[in-house]
């Protein structure tokens, strides 16, 4: 089967937009991890992404009344941008349908390539429906981001270059994975030519489709994904793709939101640019990798796929990125309230470096303190420290690997509130475009008291909201039709420890 794709890919209609981007060394990775990395530079094409060389490759192909008619796609971002310049330079009319939630930065880019934006709904699955709908009224041809054989066929001259420029042993090639298009492409021509050569996808956490498909021996549907890597944020990877991919794929590797943020920030180490999170995927899954198999002295190829990143998410990405690098530990420790108790505790943690001191007067025994430490020797590091904390007898809490810590707790540390009652904790997420916030408290009314609320824009096409909110054990019911009602992805939070150790009233902390 994957041989199909040679003749495919061999003859794709690619460099007309696409230039054939560098194999790079990546000095100081390679030298961390005891293993030759190379960098294949996708972020330096036209529009920073490898997208258009698919978009390119497909539209080449559609007779000339279809290109009179006009074409369509639906996209967030990259796939957009890849459209719009391939339908430029071909002379085509190119609509471009865009859910309102994508960053200006990127209808913006769509727009000065000679694409017309339309925006509509809040995720990429309304925007995809819209643009069929459109197909139907006025007869245009729709240019799908992944799941179609000349789009694999342009995203596997990716790989049909990698082995070009690098002709000697090869361990492995780490591919981001979204709908699978990419991953495909390059699998088939790889698997083909060079079977022994691995071929790895790396997918986030939170938007793990096709290793759920390839686990499950079928196409699966998450039931939502995280949308920090939006460049691969897909909820069901393509028919097409996944028939390739379950072939010529030899795993899925999947990695947290801080290990992408270090990645990101590798790859800026290493080459001074800046990778969006899903292009900065293959880098964390090589660390990943390596770290798990423990290989020494192996050429390890990663696709770093693109690099259009809102400046503000910049913000997020600094944030997270020593957690992700296992060079931060993020610890709530217990001392007591006394004089001297500050020292002393300090005199504890030795000569590190404290990143973050949060404290807030709670009562004439005990105090809660949210501290933040630079480690130099990674995660076995954290835990002598800790366990050396709780061998002088101060109860600590590793809060290194929890969200609600990192995303709300450490800015709004000592909120406990005496005598309130009723409380629950809710996080939740929601489309960051204007009225959402609105929407949110409008729909709770006045039935409830808000008891804490706290909310911080990252920059990114999402917001995030911690609230508590006083709702009598009788009325539970109704609050649980608000929320199911209110549409938004939310997690109640009422046991969480970070919400136990810093935020809850009394009855909150006796529960």
């Amino acid at each position: 089967m994957p041989r199909k794709y040679i003749e495919k890919i061999l003859n794709a209609r690619v460099y007309d937009v696409a230039v054939e981007s560098p194999l790079e060394p990546a000095k100081r990775l390679s030298a961390r991890t005891g293993n030759r990395v190379l960098l294949k530079r996708e972020d330096l094409q036209p529009v920073f992404s490898f997208k258009l060389r698919g978009a390119y490759n497909k539209i080449t192909r559609l007779s000339q009344e279809a290109l009179e008619r006009g074409i369509i796609a639906a996209s967030a971002g990259n796939h957009a941008q890849g459209v719009a310049l391939a339908a430029s330079r071909r002379g085509v009319r190119a609509t471009i349908v865009m859910p309102k939630t994508t960053p200006a930065i990127k209808v913006e880019a769509v727009r000065a390539l000679g694409g017309r934006a339309v925006l509509f709904g809040d995720a990429y699955d309304e925007a995809s429906r819209h643009a069929a709908k459109l197909v139907q009224a006025k007869g245009l041809t729709y240019i799908p981001p992944f799941d179609d054989p000349d789009i694999i066929a342009g995203q596997g001259t990716v790989g049909m270059e990698l082995l070009r420029q690098h002709q000697d042993g090869i361990h492995a090639i780490f591919v981001p994975v979204g709908g699978g298009g990419l991953i495909a492409g390059i699998s088939a021509f790889v698997k083909s030519l060079r079977p022994d050569i691995k071929v790895i996808g790396v997918e986030p956490e939170d938007a793990a489709s096709m290793h759920a498909a390839l686990a499950a021996g079928r196409r699966v549907t998450l039931d939502q994904v995280g949308l920090f890597a939006d460049g691969v944020a897909v909820r069901q990877v393509g028919k097409e793709t996944f028939r390739v991919c379950r072939r010529t794929v030899d795993e899925v590797v999947l990695v947290s939101t801080d290990e992408i943020c270090a990645a990101i920030k590798d790859i800026f180490d290493d080459t001074r640019s800046i990778a969006e999170p899903a292009g900065a995927l293959a880098v964390a899954g090589i660390k990943k990798y390596v770290e798990r198999e423990r290989i020494e002295g192996q050429v390890l190829i990663g696709i770093v796929s693109g690099a259009n990143l809102n400046f503000d998410r910049l913000r997020h990405v600094a944030e997270r990125a020593e957690l992700g690098e296992q060079r931060e530990a993020l610890l709530a420790v217990t001392i007591p309230e006394r004089p001297g108790s500050f020292r002393e505790f300090c005199q504890a943690i030795g000569k590190r470096n404290v990143t973050e001191f949060n404290y807030r007067y709670a009562d004439d025994q005990k105090a809660q303190i949210f501290v933040g430490l630079e480690l130099r020797e990674g995660r076995g590091e954290k835990e002598t420290l800790v366990a050396h904390l709780r061998s002088l007898h101060y109860p600590v809490v590793d809060m290194t690997d929890n969200e609600m810590a990192k995303l709300h707790v450490r800015f709004m540390v000592g909120g406990h509130a005496p005598g309130i009652e009723n409380e629950i904790l809710y996080r939740f997420q929601f489309p960051e475009r204007p009225g959402a916030l609105l929407k949110f408290l409008t729909r709770m009314g006045h039935r409830w008291n808000i008891s804490l609320f706290h909310y911080r824009n990252h920059g990114a096409d999402y917001g995030r909201i911690l609230a508590g909110v006083q709702v009598p054990p009788a009325e539970r019911g109704r609050f649980q039709e608000y929320l199911d009602d209110l549409g938004y992805p939310y997690c109640c939070e009422d046991g969480n420890p970070a919400y136990q150790l810093f935020l809850a009233g009394e009855a909150g902390q006796a529960s």
